[in-house]
């Protein structure tokens, strides 16, 4: 067995506070990890920042390294653990801007960098997107991040997998009312790949937007391993973690079983690589 724990927060960040968002995002870690020992803490996309910040997400944009990756880059060394969150981030030229998770590890320095490929609506305004899936070597296992809308173009899981993907996990602002699709994607993305997925979704409501949490980790045949509970007398959704404890073995275990694989026809699927 392969055991790994992680742990999925869903929260709710306040638009454009920086400071504020990781100060209760440090106070999250300490709480996880305080009473458990944690392999990897996801927090959502656009986790530092919140989502409708328009043509401010310039100044709010971070190099690597930086403020937010060495705040929690600290608190990752402190426990030993591997934190992704959702961030903006510019390189050397200030207005260029990506919608970016980073993967920071035990030993607090910046791991790797996933930009998101598929910008939906205004984000293309802002950011320019990615161009490439990297697959993470970590010492649990290997590890592909999406960001919120890739999560529907199949092509985005599959080449992780391909690639030797073992754990995919997904920060996201995924709005209101598509709490099926959402949950739809979660469970194809694992079944069809026999992977475990972890979505790991926001909370709150701004300018024109909510979100609904439903922050789940899935195993590679559809199990839902934990989610974060929703407020017992309300039974609305809540800040909170899900903590799951899989066995990345169990990949290997299904992918041979079911040959998924193994009975690709890829010279069938070039329809599928053109340009729409």
């Amino acid at each position: 067995m392969r055991e790994v724990t992680i742990a999925l927060v869903q929260l709710h960040p306040q638009l454009g506070a920086v400071n504020d968002n990781l100060d209760r995002m440090g106070k999250i870690i300490q709480q996880i990890c305080t009473t458990q020992r944690v392999n990897l803490i996801v927090f959502p996309e656009l986790a530092t920042t919140g989502y409708e910040n328009g043509v401010n997400f310039t100044d709010l944009a971070e190099q690597l390294p930086g403020y937010t990756s060495n705040f929690l880059g600290k608190l990752a060394g402190d426990f030993h653990t591997w934190i992704v969150t959702g961030m903006v981030v510019k390189h050397k030229v200030e207005s260029v801007i990506y919608n970016s998770a980073i993967l920071i590890d035990p030993n607090g320095e910046v791991a790797g960098e996933y930009r998101k490929v598929h910008l939906k609506g205004e984000e293309k305004m802002a950011f320019r997107p990615g161009f490439k899936f990297p697959v993470f070597e970590t010492d649990f296992g290997n590890l592909g991040i999406l960001l919120g809308w890739d999560l529907a173009f199949p092509e985005t899981a599959r080449s992780l997998a391909l690639d030797g993907a073992e754990l995919i996990v997904v920060p996201a602002n995924w709005e209101a009312p598509n709490v099926e699709e959402w949950k739809t994607y979660l469970l194809a993305r694992a079944y069809e790949n026999a992977v475990f997925v972890g979505g790991a979704n926001r909370l709150g409501s701004e300018y024109t937007y909510s979100f609904f949490g439903e922050t789940q980790v899935i195993g590679p045949r559809g199990e839902l391993y934990a989610e974060v509970p929703k407020e017992e007398e309300t039974n609305l959704p809540q800040e909170g973690w899900a903590v799951a404890k899989i066995d990345l073995d169990l990949v290997k275990k299904y992918r041979e079983e079911l040959q998924v694989f193994q009975a690709r026809q890829p010279s069938a699927y070039r329809t599928v690589v053109k340009q729409y």
